[in-house]
This record gives structure tokens, C-alpha cells and sequence, in this order.
């Protein structure tokens, strides 16, 4: 297979594959057409629906125990947000299909109000991503993938968990496709009381009782594909999310309250692909609506609603086998409207809009098999606000049979959220974007079945946005940090199968350091050491497998104060699961084998010992 062949087959939105299955398979059409030109320069871990069942308490869970990411959760189930190689919630972008999905209010994404079920693949990319994935995408993005196939006739599955704290997780999904349709639907209900007790950890003169801590969550996914001519495909990608969060008390008679979310994401596409041309159409309309309710028994006492419509356009062209053009253009509407029941029903930022547009290009040239290169720009548009002129450079050179090695330099922004301009009090017209510079390599080192990846990376991020005290008695965001950050991740793979046997090991070690560069102190909520593992024997139909996460010390005030930081701690899980004529599987895992005490955020403990049992169904 020649050069311009087997990269068209990587850099389209769709493409033949060959698979070893009973039943040859058409095409497949990704939504994320990027996302396969971006793993031809990048790492990108890929966590696959069968990773899932393992971590499915939710998105915090798996993110915590199957990536480098610290996950700073409010206890179990409640508010959760990422940090990316030292740097903040902000500076990560989620990416549903291709669209980043960032909160227009926050500037963020809630981990936890993100369904863990629904997605035939998460990706999670290390590094800086602006040109291609817009705003936010500084310390790393996380990608909710969907993939549609053809020619596979009916399938469908369900999973049903039963767990400690009352805790139920439900999720089905059927598909149907033939050589012309593809149809995907899936379902997930997810509620837990999630009233356990940390009598160890004691805030005040009790031990920390999870009261007022229940949550639940229902989403619905629709996708289908179909394909109106030889080389064009019309596609769609519905996502619904329903949840409510109770926010935890420390004490019985405390005020109970809670935060309601509703989500809602719809992506029509539209894709032609010839020999050496594809472009792929994308219109899209998303929804995020929250309420705050101070007190159960009473309306709410905030909200707000959000309203997206974004338009992107990729086209992709081969001027020679060699040589790849990529331009990218994208123009989105983002509208919001707020409540706050104490300022007379009028909200903390009224009634806004934003018009949003980029313009991206990016040129690939492959010199051989093993050396290729890619340069891009992009510019943005963005109303009110000066956007600066992103860049990034990248090479993979697999320079022997068993050592490949990267390199990336980028810059990278993210612009002010609705919160950070509007606001009131307290919103800043005059904010600037956040901006990085971003430099790192990679290095993969492949011995038969052991592979070891180690990146070195470096940020130097300026104009961090702070809320910060003023002397009018409220909060208002500034410009005011610049920040340093550096580090290594390390990744350890090794699979083996002898006869029935089959072992496979997946470990990681991150070092990161993030400080602030006026004072020299690492920053909050930035462990400089993380390591995950996991490891699975698997007999015949028969599977084990362990999972250890090592968070270290971490510190939870600016000043790197040594009484308030969360010590280090070391987490073990455990399962087993068994697959039972090819069509089931039974399932029991034991969460925090050691009953350890700790915690992501300071004061909120997660559980001790856990348990849960779960079967799949095939069909």
C-alpha cells in the first residue's frame, strides 16, 4: 500500500477497514475527522467501552484511574473538573464529535455532568491543541467520540450495575446498519443515594457523613448515517443529559441544596470523499441550562441557559502523494440568559451574545514512511475580545524499527467566559485571553510486546485569569499570573498471549510541576507526582484485574501551606468479570481494597470500601 493510499485512509472523516470479524464492514464514519491526522504527531490514549464497565461510577472515576489527569472531585458524584499537566479546569477542552462543548458561563467542563455511557471511544490528548480545537485547549483535550459503521445488520447490548450507596447504573444501545444506513441509539440511567460515611475523617467533633449527597443522571443518544451518493454521507449525532447533583453538608441539620443541569448537543454532517479530496460540513446546535436551588423545598435561586449554533467547514486536499492541505473554518453564535432570584429577578448577566469565528490552515508533508511533518495556523474572531494568532509545529520520525520520536511546539489561548466579561458586579470587559506557549517530545520505545512512551513537556502560560477580592466588597476576574509549567509522562504497555493465557499491563507516571512565577510556589490542586496502573490476567473466559492509583502530596492553598495540603495516598481496585457463551458477562469489583481515607478536594473525603456487581448482555 503505497504513501498517499494508507494516510488517506487516516486522514478523512471516513474510510475502508479491514477487520476480522464474521461480517465484513463497509465503512466506518467518524465524527471527529481530525481526530486521525492528530494521531499522526500525537500520543492519544483511547479508552474503549469495554474500559468503561471497569471505572463506570462516572466520567471522574474512569478519567482518574485510566489517564494522567488529576480530577479535583467535591466528594462522589458531586462538582468535578480536570487539570491537565499542572494547569486549570478552564485549560481543558472537551471535545463531543468534533465540537468543543466548553461551557460558555464557566469557560470549563463539569466532569460529572458528562455521561460516562454513550460513546464508542474516549480519547484523551495531552498538550496543546488551539488551532484545531479552539479555546481551552492549553494543558490537553478530552474527546467524546461517536462512530457510525455500515453493512454490520442488528446489534444491541445492556449493562445493568447494582452497587454500594444504592447506587444503580443502567445502559442499552442497539444498532442497526446496512450498505446504504446506519442507525446507533443508546440510553443511561444512572442514581445513587450516596450516603456513605468517612467516621475517620472528622470535620468538627463527627466523623464526615455524606449527607444530602445524592445524584442521578439520564442521557439519550441517537446517531445515524446515510449515504446519498457514492462519496458523499449525511450524518447525525444527538446527545440528551438530565442530571441532579445534592450538594453534601457536614452536618444533619445543615441547608440542603442542589444543582440541576440539562444538556443537549445536535450535529448534522455532511461529507464528501473522493481519491484524493474530502470535505466535511458540520452544523450544530448546543444547549447547557443549570439551576441552583439553595434550598430543596424551595424555587431556585439561580440559573442560567445557554444556547450555541456553530458552523464548521473541513476540507481536506492531497496536492501530491506527499503533500496535505487542511483548511478549517468554524463561525458560532454563543447566547446566555441568567437568573438570580436575589437581585429581583434580574441576573447576574442579563441577557448576551457573542459571535465567534476562525479561520485554520494546515499543511502536512510526508518525505517518507517513517518522517513526516506538520505546520498550522489559525486566527480567531472573537467579538469584543483581541485574539492572537495561534501556531503549532510538529514531526514524527520513526527513525528505528523500535524507537519513534516527536516533536511539538504550539501556542495555544483561551478567551474570557460569559462569567469572566459579564458578570455583575464583578465582570471585566477589559480581559485579555489566557495564552501558552508549548513545547514537548515524545519518545516510543517498542520491544516486541513492551512499549514505554516518555514526554517531556513545557508551558509558559501568561495572562491567567484570578477572581479576586476588591476593596468594593465583591469578586472581579484579572489578568494576574504568569505561570510556568514542566514535566514527564511516562507510559509502560505490555501485552501477552501464550495458548489461553493472556496478560496485559498499562502503567503511567506523571511529574508535574506548575508554579507561579512571581512567587515560585507550585500552584493548587497540582500534584507533582501521579501514577496510575492497571493490570489484567485473563484464562480461557475468565478475567482479573487490579487497578492502583498514587496521588502525591498536593497542595490546596497558594502560600503551599503544609497543615491544609492532602497527603499522599495510594488507592487499589480490584474485579473480576467472566464471559459466558459469547454473550454475556458477569461482573464484581471491590473499590478502595484498603479502605484508605482521602481526598481529591480538601474537606470533602471520597469512600472507603466499595463494592458492585454488574452483568452485560450481548445480542
Amino acid at each position: 500500500m503505497d504513501i498517499k493510499r494508507s494516510l488517506l485512509l487516516l486522514c478523512t472523516s471516513y474510510g475502508s477497514f479491514l477487520l476480522g470479524q464474521e461480517k465484513a464492514v463497509d465503512t466506518i464514519y467518524i465524527f471527529d475527522s481530525q481526530m486521525s491526522k492528530v494521531k499522526l504527531f500525537h500520543p492519544v490514549r483511547t479508552i474503549t467501552p469495554k474500559d468503561m464497565e471497569k471505572n463506570s461510577t462516572n466520567l471522574s472515576e474512569l478519567l482518574r484511574y485510566q489517564s494522567s489527569i488529576y480530577i479535583k472531585e467535591n466528594g462522589r458524584g458531586a462538582v468535578s473538573s480536570p487539570s491537565f499537566r499542572g494547569t486549570t479546569a478552564q485549560q481543558t477542552a472537551f471535545v463531543w464529535n468534533g465540537i468543543n462543548i466548553n461551557s460558555s458561563f464557566l469557560g470549563q467542563g463539569d466532569v460529572n455532568n458528562i455521561p460516562v455511557f454513550g460513546y464508542d471511544q474516549i480519547d484523551v490528548k495531552a498538550g496543546g491543541g488551539s488551532v484545531v480545537y479552539g479555546s481551552g485547549a492549553i494543558g490537553g483535550s478530552i474527546h467524546l467520540n461517536n462512530i457510525l459503521d455500515f453493512n454490520r445488520g442488528f446489534k444491541g447490548s445492556v449493562y445493568s450495575e447494582v452497587a454500594s450507596f444504592d447506587t444503580y447504573n443502567n445502559f442499552a444501545q442497539a444498532s442497526f446498519s446496512n450498505e446504504k444506513l446506519s442507525v446507533k441509539v443508546s440510553g443511561s440511567y444512572l442514581t445513587s443515594q450516596n450516603d456513605y460515611k468517612v467516621p475517620e475523617f472528622v470535620v468538627g467533633n463527627t466523623g464526615f457523613n455524606n449527607v444530602n449527597g445524592r445524584y442521578f443522571n439520564t442521557s439519550v443518544n441517537i446517531g445515524a448515517s446515510y449515504k446519498i451518493a457514492d462519496h458523499q454521507t449525511i450524518s447525525w449525532q444527538n446527545q440528551i443529559f438530565d442530571a441532579s447533583q445534592h450538594y453534601p453538608i457536614f452536618e444533619d441539620n445543615g441547608n440542603r441544596t442542589k444543582y440541576n443541569a440539562q444538556t443537549l448537543r445536535s450535529l448534522i454532517a455532511w461529507d464528501i470523499q473522493k481519491n484524493n479530496l474530502s470535505n466535511s460540513l458540520k452544523a450544530a446546535y448546543t444547549e447547557d441550562n443549570f439551576q441552583y436551588f439553595s434550598n430543596l423545598n424551595l424555587p431556585k435561586a439561580s440559573g442560567a441557559e445557554g444556547k450555541n449554533y456553530i458552523f464548521k467547514n473541513d476540507f481536506n486536499y492531497f496536492i501530491t502523494p506527499k503533500i496535505n492541505v487542511n483548511a478549517i473554518g468554524e463561525f458560532q453564535v454563543n447566547k446566555g440568559e441568567g437568573y438570580q432570584q436575589e437581585k429581583d429577578n434580574q441576573s447576574g448577566l442579563g441577557v448576551i451574545s457573542r459571535n465567534v469565528g476562525s479561520l485554520a490552515g494546515l499543511i502536512r508533508y510526508f518525505a517518507t514512511k517513517d518522517l513526516r511533518f506538520e505546520a498550522g495556523i489559525k486566527k480567531d474572531f472573537v467579538e469584543g475580545i483581541s485574539s492572537p494568532l495561534l501556531y503549532s509545529f510538529s514531526g514524527k520520525w520513526n527513525a528505528l524499527k523500535w524507537y519513534h520520536v516527536g516533536a511539538n511546539f504550539s501556542r495555544n489561548f483561551r478567551f474570557p467566559s460569559f462569567n469572566d466579561l459579564y458578570w455583575q458586579p464583578g465582570g471585566n470587559l477589559d480581559l485579555l485571553p489566557e495564552t501558552s506557549t508549548n513545547i514537548d517530545m515524545n519518545h516510543e520505545f517498542s520491544f516486541g510486546d513492551f512499549k514505554v512512551t516518555l514526554s517531556p513537556y513545557y508551558m509558559d502560560i501568561k495572562n491567567l485569569i484570578n477572581w479576586l477580592p476588591t476593596s468594593f466588597g465583591y469578586w472581579a476576574p484579572f489578568n494576574t499570573t504568569r505561570v510556568e509549567s514542566y514535566g514527564l509522562e511516562s507510559q509502560v504497555s505490555w501485552n501477552k498471549t501464550f495458548g489461553q493465557h493472556a496478560l496485559k499491563l498499562d502503567a503511567g507516571y506523571s511529574y508535574s510541576k506548575s508554579v507561579n512565577k512571581d512567587t515560585q510556589l507550585q500552584r493548587m490542586y497540582v500534584p507533582i507526582h501521579k501514577a496510575v496502573g492497571n493490570i489484567e490476567y485473563g484464562y480461557s473466559f475468565l478475567k482479573v484485574y487490579a487497578q492502583g492509583l498514587f496521588n502525591g502530596l498536593t497542595y490546596t492553598t497558594t502560600d503551599q501551606q503544609r497543615s491544609t495540603a492532602i497527603d499522599p495516598y495510594f488507592i487499589l481496585n480490584t474485579g473480576i468479570y467472566a464471559a459466558l457463551f459469547k454473550k454475556y458477562t458477569l461482573g464484581f469489583k471491590v473499590n478502595n481494597v484498603t479502605n484508605t481515607v482521602y481526598q481529591t478536594v480538601s474537606l470533602y473525603p471520597m469512600p472507603k470500601r466499595n463494592y458492585s456487581m454488574y452483568a452485560t448482555i450481548n445480542f
